[in-house]
């Protein structure tokens, strides 16, 4: 490799709290244009802020899961900028007391795990948002982002490759999504990241001129924007020329990175204490109890679920979504047999969700209901093959597994007595296959099974049947 990246992230993540960082509007994603923005969040002059205690816990706890150092004592800045989407002109943020530092996640990559060092976690307020696209000659702004709680996770320069910075994305989402303090809906804007980005010499001491490509809302476009700003860079190093310091954006339709503007540093937002915010002071007994609510993480839930005796392949998969992992857990909470729901969960319920037939969010049946499922098919009150139908029934219609059974037909009755009818009735038709048998070939077993499994359909579970069968050829 001729020049190595070196690849630094800023995370912004929103924070699911009810209401904006320093006024009651509420929160939410999409709806009428400034339908949710008050003078305070508009920017108008005059009004003062009174912070929320959530967003406060929410960046505690995202500091605690990332194993960071909080501080006990931290302040408010405002970061000035000019710009359509932010009417106050200046954004409440972070600067010299961030409440998080000095953290580490633990990500897997092709060549194993990697611990990637956090360098800071602060809290700020969202800026607005502008739409460009309803005409040529004008851009409209709606202010009901502005003012939502947002954390800004920043990292050391740990990345090297564009696999790893997937891998970090993903696992914070996880990790946010799990501890219940951001939904991570990259397509909503709720989580967005910024790549800061060099090339050096791989014996080099010393980082190549760095540029940061700015809001990308997807792990497909971060890995896109890389692989596209790595190409950039390494053709002007390559024809002699210089990297220059900017901030870019990528646009995924043509697949380039494009200067916004020169990069600015610390200085040119003139940053200065907020004069109606006074500091944050934390006791030792606030963190205790913010601490104490923190749910279990994927990591632990990981462990768990291998523990069950499911492959780490499937609890993977089980974990990859949390609202998948919640429902495994409250089926389990209705029928004791973690194997048998997580397999069905991954070969039919995800394979349907993959297929468009149904919703996670939207399941018109319970976790309960599909824990009747899985325990009607393993204690053999319809057969396994019978599952997929009934399965299909539920999400079509949202009725009760032993309902669709039912009505369907599928019930298995256990008659015994007609069991061992039919039975001595395919051995007396064929004497021949039943000798067979008897004298040591047993391969020809299928061939009965199959006759009476056929004959028996919905009489009695196949295991019975089985059961039953050679008994009489014994």
């Amino acid at each position: 490799m001729k020049y190595l990246p070196t690849m630094g992230l800023e995370i912004h993540a929103e924070l699911t709290t009810k209401s904006k960082l320093f006024c009651n509007c509420k929160v939410g994603f999409g709806g009428e244009p400034n339908s949710r923005c008050c003078p305070g969040c508009s920017g108008f002059p005059g009004m003062l802020p009174a912070l929320n205690q959530r967003a406060v816990e929410y960046i505690i706890i995202a500091g605690h899961i990332m194993n960071c150092s909080i501080s006990r004592f931290t302040k408010w800045e405002r970061k000035h900028y000019f710009y359509p989407d932010l009417p106050a002109a200046f954004q409440t943020s972070q600067l010299a007391r961030p409440v998080c530092l000095n953290g580490k996640v633990v990500i897997a990559t092709q060549n194993g795990e990697k611990t990637i060092r956090i360098n800071r976690i602060h809290l700020e307020e969202d800026a607005g948002k502008l739409i460009h696209e309803l005409s040529p000659y004008y851009s409209l702004a709606d202010y009901n982002r502005c003012s939502i709680p947002l954390i800004e996770i920043v990292t050391e320069p740990d990345f090297h490759t564009a696999d790893e910075v997937s891998a970090f994305i993903e696992e914070v989402r996880r990790m946010l999504q799990y501890a219940g303090i951001c939904d991570g809906k990259m397509e909503q804007g709720s989580l967005r990241c910024d790549v800061n980005i060099s090339l050096a010499s791989p014996t080099s001491t010393k980082l190549g001129t760095r540029t940061e490509i700015k809001n990308l809302n997807s792990v497909r476009s971060a890995t896109k924007a890389i692989e596209a700003e790595i190409e950039r860079q390494t053709d002007i190093l390559e024809s002699g020329g210089r990297v220059f310091q900017q901030t870019l954006r990528f646009n995924e339709a043509h697949n380039e990175t494009t200067p916004m503007r020169t990069k600015e540093n610390a200085h040119d937002y003139r940053y200065f204490t907020d004069p109606d915010i006074p500091p944050l002071i934390l006791s030792e007994s606030e963190l205790e109890r913010i601490f104490a609510d923190i749910p279990e993480m994927p990591r632990k839930r990981l462990e768990r679920y291998i523990g069950y005796g499911i492959s780490e392949t499937d609890a993977e998969i089980l974990l990859a979504d949390k609202r998948v992992s919640d429902f495994f857990e409250n089926a389990t909470a209705h029928y004791d047999n973690p194997k048998a729901i997580s397999a069905f969960i991954i070969v039919e319920l995800l394979r349907r969700v993959n297929l468009g037939e149904a919703n996670i969010e939207e399941l018109p049946f319970g976790a309960d209901q599909f824990a009747k499922l899985i325990e009607m098919g393993a204690t053999g009150k319809i057969s396994r093959s019978h599952m997929k139908d009934v399965l299909r029934e539920m999400l079509s219609s949202g009725n009760t597994p032993e309902a669709i059974s039912e009505q369907m037909g599928f019930i298995i009755k256990e008659d015994l007595d007609a069991v061992n009818t039919i039975l001595d009735k395919i051995l007396s038709e064929n004497p021949d296959v039943a000798a067979q048998y008897r004298n040591g070939e047993h391969k020809v077993f299928g061939f009965l099974m199959g006759k009476a499994n056929k004959a028996l359909k919905g009489v009695a579970a196949p295991n019975v049947i089985k059961n039953c069968l050679e008994k009489k050829l014994s």
